[in-house]
């Protein structure tokens, strides 16, 4: 499996003049929680990670070779990306949606193949989707169409896995089954890495954290070590209180009494 460098990365985030480096290795079977406020770069990161952003300075390296010195069908075929909104170009149903995560591993002119639809299918499944195969993509709600584009990702099977925002539009029992998955692909040693509001999904899921900061530099290691009220009072700016459920941290903020 692939492993993910990130070398003195700074991110090109808009309208900030400057920024920290990431020195980050992403191993296989890695699930990283990328956690900060709104408008720090989560999802800019994400879009640098997978060579769709020029990074301000360093560089992203996939198994020793820089993503500038690759082509985007190579990039395709290792990395994959789940975008925060998702735009539908053109009419499709459910299924035809998925088959696009199988695109990147099909030559210009190759159609798809009995085990791109045996993919698909399992993908569906996973993400409880079978029953909306023959949907059309536009008549879905936000939640079904977020786990189709979890579908999509997991038909395509990449080495690294960037999700932002998984969770979103998804009521709690899906939101436990897309951060299982995201678990299961970490355990069958892919590198995850997902942008996260929540920090108790983090909490729950994640075995490394990227905490971002608006101000200051960030931090990167364990969950277990940096997921302490210290660090996220500095990173969300609220008084938080921490309890323990099944031998985790929970996280819940502190509302002053009037």
């Amino acid at each position: 499996m692939s492993q993910l460098r990130l070398d003195q990365l700074v991110v090109d985030i808009p309208y900030q003049q400057s920024g920290f480096a990431l020195d980050v290795t992403i191993e296989p079977g890695q699930v990283w929680g990328v956690l900060g406020p709104n408008g720090v770069g989560k999802t800019t990161l994400l879009h640098t990670l997978a060579g769709l952003r020029n990074a301000r300075s360093g560089q992203v390296v996939l198994d020793d070779v820089p993503l500038t010195q690759m082509s985007r069908g190579a990039i395709a075929q290792q990395i994959g990306i789940m975008f925060q909104e998702h735009q539908d170009g053109f009419p499709a149903t459910v299924a035809e949606t998925v088959m696009l995560g199988r695109h990147p591993h099909l030559s210009m002119w190759q159609s798809e193949q009995g085990d791109d639809r045996q993919l698909v299918e399992e993908a569906l499944k996973a993400l409880e989707l079978s029953y909306l195969s023959q949907r059309q993509i536009y008549q879905l709600s936000g939640g079904e169409r977020q786990r189709v584009a979890l579908a999509m990702l997991l038909a395509q099977q990449p080495d690294i896995w960037l999700v932002d925002e998984p969770t979103n539009h998804l009521d709690l029992h899906h939101q436990v089954s897309a951060m299982a998955l995201l678990q299961r692909q970490g355990k069958q040693q892919r590198c995850v890495i997902a942008s996260l509001h929540d920090v108790n999904l983090a909490s729950q899921w994640c075995t490394h954290v990227l905490l971002m900061y608006p101000d200051r530099a960030p931090l990167w290691g364990e969950a277990r070590t940096l997921l302490q009220l210290t660090n996220l009072e500095a990173l969300y700016q609220q008084p938080l209180a921490v309890a323990e459920v099944d031998g985790r941290p929970i996280f819940v903020p502190r509302v002053a009494q009037d």
